[in-house]
């Protein structure tokens, strides 16, 4: 008779993710997991796989939270910059708090230390910055079609930058306690969307 799991498993996803999120992965041992996570080895493993499952398993979790305040502003009737400006001054914000800067953002620290060599992570950081993007393209295009930006701007490149910047300010947040840093360069990049 098969025994019943003395844990939750979606409370113990949640709890990987977060440790994943803060140490990164490879900094993350199995001991790190079994002992942050309350369960033994052998139910880590027969519940979520390995190490390398269980990170995207925990990143799929992640990305499956897609910030629901982004999809809000970015989607929002009625003007679309904005909405557009918010985010990226959120972002900015975000990078430049003490609370927050440290941890970034999980797609991002993913992206940096696994996708140059890890094709199933790298799959996931690409389809979350997809989102991303399509999200920011379909605000600009709006933004066009109500008269708020110009019609020769390319809103697909414009969002691509933006998309670009805003991971890099997440990069460089983490890294850099000054907060002028990443502030200035949301609002150079905002300058380019009058």
């Amino acid at each position: 008779m098969a025994r019943t799991k003395e844990f939750d498993p979606d409370t113990v996803l949640q709890s990987a993710l977060e440790l994943f999120w803060r140490r990164g992965y490879e900094a993350t041992s199995v001991a790190d997991l079994v002992e942050h996570l309350g369960i033994g080895r052998a139910s880590i493993y027969a519940t979520f796989g390995s190490k390398h499952e269980l990170y995207l398993k925990a990143l799929d979790r992640y990305a499956e939270t897609f910030d629901p305040l982004l999809l809000e502003q970015l989607s929002a009737p009625g003007p679309a910059l904005p909405g557009v400006r918010a985010v990226v001054r959120r972002f900015a914000a975000e990078a430049a708090s003490p609370a927050d800067r440290l941890s970034g953002c999980f797609i991002t620290n993913t992206a940096a230390e696994l996708a140059s060599h890890d094709a199933a992570a790298a799959r996931r950081v690409g389809v979350s910055w997809d989102r991303f993007e399509t999200l920011l393209h379909s605000a600009l295009v709006r933004a066009q079609g109500q008269g708020e930006l110009g019609g020769e701007r390319d809103p697909r490149a414009l969002a691509r930058m933006l998309l670009v910047l805003l991971q890099g300010v997440r990069v460089v947040g983490k890294a850099s306690d000054d907060p002028a840093r990443v502030r200035d360069a949301a609002e150079q990049a905002l300058a380019l969307l009058d």
